[in-house]
């Protein structure tokens, strides 16, 4: 199998635990103490879901973005991010 490369999406919980989400992958997330045990455990999460996705084709990752200071009534300020074409006119978040 040709190499892949797979983004990872990260948080920190409400108990300090790192979470890891790969999009491409449905269901694909774990977490750890650390960001190293972290990243040992998405990469055998991902060797899991790739067995579960066969022969399945996995979406292109297309981008995050952050948006910034969301007011009460739902304006938007600021939007910033990569890998998304803005000046389309997006709604993808």
């Amino acid at each position: 199998m040709a190499d892949r490369e797979f983004y990872v999406v990260i948080e920190k919980d409400e108990d300090g635990f790192f979470v890891g989400e790969v999009p491409q992958l449905k269901g694909c997330y774990t977490q750890g103490k650390t960001l190293d045990e972290l990243m040992t455990n998405i990469k055998e999460v991902i060797e899991m879901c790739l067995e579960d996705e066969g022969d399945g084709e996995i979406p292109e990752f297309a981008g995050i973005h952050k948006i910034r200071n969301i007011s009460p009534n739902g304006k938007v300020s600021g939007i910033a991010g990569k890998g998304c074409d803005q000046s389309a006119g997006s709604s993808r978040v």
